[in-house]
């Protein structure tokens, strides 16, 4: 049976799009075949990929793996492609920070050989559905791999929100908004916003305020089988759910929002099985200067 593979590429710039060529051209040498979506199809030449797809649930069914070259931005949008078609998403950071990167863009050529030989590792993370509603009716069904946040529609409004654990309120306040983030998410926009950086193998949710005008209005962690909720304030202001930047909707005064750990996990392919630690001080340079490791017995 051919191997098949998706290539999702940040075409924005002109640097990617040679890289992405040059990647193409290596796994059709190897006997592989290379579709790309419709929309990035125009910006490379036709040599570079044997079928374009629409973007969709079919773009990825039956591939061995989505192939990212960009950012986290880009991966996050290959992730929705890869999720419903239940394979596992790599990808090859050509941005700047790139934490769901499985490999740098100095380990380019080692990530091409690494999928032509099967040569990777693979780990689930958790994710995170998310439902709208209005009352009894349904706003919108959704997902998240990094966070859900809900926010104020206006720059010039504050977003009044009760938040809500397993069915009690813990506290209301008015905020710019509110995030329910994945451990994986903990170091994307719940980092920013004054959250926790939490290992990826612990199963939580992490909720996050961001600029709440309140005493407590602290980040919390729950448990994985715990059933967040926000709610906005139905005489207050319209807001908006996204999801990864990637996914917007408009919520109406009084619309709630519950967040649980998601039923089908994300996988992504790492080039090696790295350390999350090693990672993190690495990522964000972090200072180990003095560090004399554990003593040994």
């Amino acid at each position: 049976m051919t191997r098949e593979v998706l290539l999702v590429i940040h075409t924005g710039r002109q640097y990617n799009l040679g890289t992405a060529e040059k990647v193409a051209g290596q796994l059709i040498g190897a006997g592989m075949r290379v579709r790309v979506l419709a929309e990035e199809a125009p910006e490379l030449s036709p040599e570079c990929y044997t079928q374009v797809v629409a973007p969709g649930p079919l773009a990825a069914e039956g591939t061995e793996l989505v192939l990212v070259l960009g950012g986290d931005g880009t991966l996050l949008r290959a992730a929705e492609l890869a999720r419903m078609a239940g394979v596992p998403v790599f990808g090859v950071n050509l941005g700047r920070v790139g934490f769901l990167a499985g490999a740098d863009f100095e380990a380019l050529d080692d990530a091409v050989d690494a999928v032509i030989e099967s040569r990777y590792h693979v780990e689930e993370r958790m994710t995170i559905d998310v439902t709208a509603r209005l009352d009894n009716e349904v706003l919108a069904t959704t997902w998240a791999l990094n966070e859900a946040s809900v926010e104020k529609s206006s720059r010039e409004r504050i977003l009044d929100v009760v938040v809500e654990v397993d069915g009690h309120p813990v506290s209301a306040f008015g905020c710019d908004g509110v995030l329910c983030s994945t451990p994986t998410g903990s170091t994307a926009y719940a980092f920013s916003a004054g959250g926790p950086v939490i290992w990826p193998q612990v199963q939580a949710l992490l909720v996050v305020p961001s600029n709440a005008h309140a005493l407590f209005a602290r980040p919390l962690v729950i448990a994985q089988d715990s059933l967040l909720a926000l709610e906005v304030d139905q005489n207050g202001h319209e807001a908006v759910l996204c999801c990864d930047g990637q996914r917007h909707f408009n919520l109406p005064p009084g619309a709630r929002v519950e967040a649980v750990a998601g039923t089908s996990p994300l996988r992504l392919v790492r080039l090696h099985d790295t350390a999350f630690t090693d990672r993190l001080v690495r990522k964000f340079e972090l200072p180990v200067q003095g560090w004399r490791g554990p003593v040994a017995d």
